[in-house]
C-alpha cells in the first residue's frame, strides 16, 4: 500500500486549520506554507551543503514552474559554491542565472514547454540512500512559500521514489522540447546526437501503455 496514516492525519489538520481561519505552525512530515515550508526547504538545502563541505556527494533536484524566492535562490547559490550538484527543470520564470563561475557553476537549469500544460512539482534532496522526495503544489515564489497555504508531501514508498526519479531523469534527457538556460540569461535549444527524447510525449505514451 502507498498510503501513510501519519501524512493523512497531518493533511486533515491542514484542512481543519483552514476551516478555522488558522495556519499550521508545526508538522513532522508535510511541508506547509506559509509557516513551515520555506524554512524546511532551507534546512534540507543546508543538509546538502554540510555533506558537500564534508567531501560527500550532495544533490538537489527541483521541478516546478517558477523560481523567484530570494532566500531560496541565495541558498542555492551557497549550495553551488560548496559543490552541491543542482539540476532544475523550471518551465517558466527563473530569476537565478546558472553557470556563473565561482557562484552558480554547479547549477543547471532547463525549461520544457510542450504540447501539454503541466503543473507538477518535485523536490529532491540528497544522494543515493539519503535521497528524499516530495511532490508539491508550490513553486519557489514568495507568493507560494510565505503568502498562502501550499503543501508538499514526502514520498516514502520505494516504488514511487523510483518512479519519480525515472520521470525526473527523462525530463533531464529531453532533447526535443527542452531549452537550457545559459550564463548569458538566454535559453538555447538542447541539441545532441543521443536518441530523441520528448519528455511529454514519453509520459503520454507511458500512461496509455499502463492503462489496462
Amino acid at each position: 500500500m502507498t498510503y501513510n496514516v501519519d501524512i493523512g492525519l497531518e493533511a486533515a489538520n491542514v484542512f481543519q486549520a483552514l476551516a478555522m481561519g488558522e495556519t499550521i505552525k508545526h508538522v513532522d512530515h508535510l511541508l506547509v506554507a506559509p509557516k513551515c515550508l520555506q524554512n524546511k526547504i532551507l534546512d534540507m538545502m543546508d543538509e546538502e551543503i554540510a555533506h558537500a563541505r564534508a567531501g560527500e556527494p550532495a544533490y538537489i533536484g527541483l521541478k516546478m514552474n517558477s523560481l523567484t524566492d530570494k532566500k531560496i535562490m541565495e541558498k542555492l547559490v551557497e549550495a553551488s559554491c560548496t559543490g552541491v550538484r543542482i539540476d532544475m527543470v523550471i518551465r517558466g520564470i527563473c530569476c537565478l542565472i546558472p553557470q556563473v563561475p565561482g557562484k552558480t557553476e554547479n547549477i543547471h537549469v532547463r525549461s520544457i514547454v510542450g504540447r501539454f500544460l503541466e503543473h507538477s512539482r518535485i523536490y529532491i534532496f540528497g544522494s543515493k540512500e539519503r535521497r528524499k522526495y516530495y511532490i508539491a503544489s508550490a513553486d519557489f515564489m514568495t507568493r507560494n512559500t510565505v503568502r498562502r497555504v501550499e503543501v508538499a508531501a514526502p514520498v516514502y514508498n520505494d516504488k514511487l521514489k523510483t518512479k519519480l526519479q525515472e520521470m525526473f531523469d527523462v525530463m533531464l534527457s529531453d532533447n526535443q522540447k527542452a531549452r537550457k538556460l545559459e550564463v548569458d540569461g538566454n535559453y538555447h535549444r538542447v541539441s545532441n546526437d543521443l536518441t530523441p527524447v520528448n519528455a511529454q510525449e514519453y509520459f503520454y505514451a507511458e500512461a496509455y501503455h499502463e492503462i489496462p
